[in-house]
């Protein structure tokens, strides 16, 4: 396509590229590298969404800085999901989510780094009236983009001290609908106020408790990077898996994945049993699989 890209040494291998280029950007030691350039317009436009995904803007063109008109963000992932794109260095590069509700307006599922121009652009899709933090990782812009779109501000009571300013405070183990169709399930283990937020029995916006893996195939949990008790993790899926249903996986770090219900419900279970046979580790990023 005569486009001359590359990754350059800023890139601290979050696997966010490599989840919005599979193929064109991969991963070469705990970094990502482009193995070869876009051929068509659809991997073109693969690797202008990495490139402004990116949280240290290191996909980039020796040619000049990527074409602003090419930024796809927020993109959709299906009619009632969208990625915000724009990863945030304050929340390490997670990913964060828009939902589409059935009266028009919408939800943000953790942070995007923080900008008026991408509230304006967030804000065309829908009124906002939550901003759901999944824990205190994804904090980062929380108040301000709240603030901002007068929503309230969700996060629960074990990290609290993230977002002390919140509006609304998830406290316990038992689940709550904060909306209609939405379910809050406190998931302590990656960190003791972790949050998986479950929407219509089809979407699950997991934060960091789980996530889908392609070196596995399978769900699975960063059990290599789990501040708080990977034995709380296990305890906790095991108390919430019943309840849930759903079909995507929408998780902050980590590939996203679609499948129809019953298989995501038997690779929850699988999860389950696999996590309750782990041991505490030291946290340890160089030992994570993607």
């Amino acid at each position: 396509m005569g486009e001359d890209w590359y990754v350059d040494d800023r890139c601290t291998g979050c696997d966010v590229a490599r989840q919005l280029a599979p193929g064109l950007i991969v991963q070469v030691g705990r970094g990502s590298e482009l193995v070869r350039q876009p051929r068509d317009a659809t991997e073109l436009a693969a690797v202008n969404a990495a490139a402004f995904a990116c949280h240290t803007r290191s996909i980039r063109r020796h040619s000049g800085p990527p074409d602003p008109a090419a930024d796809p963000f927020p993109l959709a992932i299906d009619a009632n999901v969208l990625l915000c794109g724009h990863n945030s260095r304050r929340t390490a590069a997670a990913n964060s989510y828009l939902l589409r509700r059935p009266d028009g307006t919408v939800m943000m599922i953790d942070t995007p780094r923080w900008s008026e121009s991408l509230a304006t652009r967030y804000e065309k899709h829908g009124r906002v009236t939550d901003v759901l933090l999944t824990h205190r990782d994804h904090a980062a812009h929380g108040r301000v983009y709240a603030d901002r779109f007068g929503a309230q501000l969700w996060i629960h009571e074990g990290d609290l001290d993230s977002s002390p300013d919140a509006d609304r405070v998830l406290r316990g183990t038992d689940p709550v609908e904060i909306a209609d169709g939405v379910v809050a399930h406190p998931l302590p283990g990656h960190t003791e106020g972790s949050v998986l937020f479950l929407a219509d029995d089809r979407y699950c916006f997991s934060g960091d408790s789980l996530y889908w893996s392609r070196a596995a195939g399978a769900l699975a949990v960063a059990e290599h990077v789990t501040w708080y008790s990977i034995e709380e993790q296990a305890a906790s899926l095991a108390r919430v898996a019943p309840h849930l249903r759903f079909e995507w996986i929408l998780p902050g770090h980590g590939d996203r994945n679609h499948l129809p219900a019953e298989q995501m419900a038997e690779q929850l279970r699988a999860l389950v049993a696999h996590v309750g046979q782990l041991a505490p580790v030291p946290v340890d990023f160089d030992a994570h699989q993607w």
